[in-house]
């Protein structure tokens, strides 16, 4: 099952999924995208693998390490949330709104696009 997590809500889902660990937050948008508004890791680590990048690249990823997915509103987070499910990781959310919800209920000063 694959959590949706307003971001408002992330530090809450960080604390039940990880007391004692680290949980990463995967932003899967394109570079340009991040130059444009990018999230400041606060709690978490921020990990930058851009979406079409995700397969040549999940063994830098930790399965047992909880992961809450990224993107711009949410759709693409959501596709490699679900891919990551089916890759046998089992501790994953999608951060519902993506980082335009991110601009309104975390960090006003992330711009929207």
């Amino acid at each position: 099952m694959i959590d949706q997590v307003q971001p408002a809500q992330l530090q809450d889902w960080i604390a039940s999924q990880a007391p004692n660990g680290s949980t990463v937050v995967l932003d899967v948008r394109e570079a340009w995208e991040i130059q444009t508004a990018c999230v400041t890791a606060q709690g978490f680590d921020l990990v930058k693998i851009p979406m079409h990048l995700i397969p040549p690249r999940l063994a830098e990823l930790d399965q047992d390490q909880p992961i809450a997915v990224l993107c711009h509103h949410g759709g693409r987070s959501m596709q490699v949330a679900a891919f990551l499910v089916q890759q046998g990781f089992s501790h994953v959310a999608n951060i519902a709104g993506g980082i335009n919800a991110w601009s309104s209920q975390v960090d006003t000063s992330v711009p929207t696009y």
